[in-house]
């Protein structure tokens, strides 16, 4: 993959370099602020970039905005964004977008390398990945105010799984049942949700996240 980072620690940035370099991946830019961002991605086209939330010069959202942007102007361009904490805010901003190519971790996921680098290679393939306290947090808020209620104990833990954005068969091994039995349990998610017609592995994601937005 052809990677752009964006962070203004230089020990992580460089830490991430090093990484993904040893992983056989191209580090195509390598930038501390978020117009910096900006002008590497138009003029080299990565296939990803990963991005910290919040940059030079006030450190509140520039990476988020600059995520934003990079997704409405150049949408083949996978966006991860990295966050020290869960911002809530944020999160529910990047994903009730189009949410294909779209990725929001923790930082402490970063040393965890095998999930990180999965993360990476499905946001670089136009799919999601959500961090699974992110969605945790999203769901806890949610779920004292909205019709996530009314959903089992099961089907919570499958849209957790899908929020995060596994296919069914990942979500099968993860919660040890069937694929026959994940489709069953996003049918009546959906049904309960009114969400029944949305269709595509990534758009159910976005609806879910939709719906947690509210």
């Amino acid at each position: 993959m052809r990677v752009i980072l964006a962070e203004d620690s230089t020990l992580l940035r460089e830490g991430l370099a090093r990484l993904l370099m040893e992983e056989g991946h191209e580090v195509i830019a390598s930038v501390a602020d978020a117009d910096a961002l900006i002008a590497a991605v138009a003029q080299e086209q990565p296939d990803v970039v990963v991005a910290d939330v919040r940059m030079p010069p006030s450190h509140t959202d520039e990476g988020l905005r600059a995520a934003l942007e990079i997704r409405e102007r150049w949408p083949a361009v996978g966006v991860l964004v990295l966050s020290q904490y869960v911002e809530k805010r944020y999160a529910t901003e990047l994903m009730t977008g189009e949410s294909e190519g779209v990725g929001y971790l923790l930082k402490d996921r970063v040393v965890e390398v095998d999930e990180f680098l999965d993360a990476l290679e499905r946001v670089a393939a136009g799919r999601a990945a959500f961090d699974s306290e992110v969605v945790r947090q999203l769901l806890a808020r949610s779920h004292r105010t909205d019709p996530l209620s009314r959903l089992t104990d099961r089907e919570q833990g499958v849209l957790a799984e899908m929020a995060q954005g596994h296919t069914n068969a990942t979500i099968a091994q993860r919660l040890h049942i069937s694929q026959s039995a994940v489709e069953k349990h996003i049918n009546a998610i959906f049904e309960k949700l009114e969400l029944a017609g949305s269709t595509g592995y990534s758009r159910r994601v976005l609806a879910v996240l939709r719906y947690l937005g509210t």
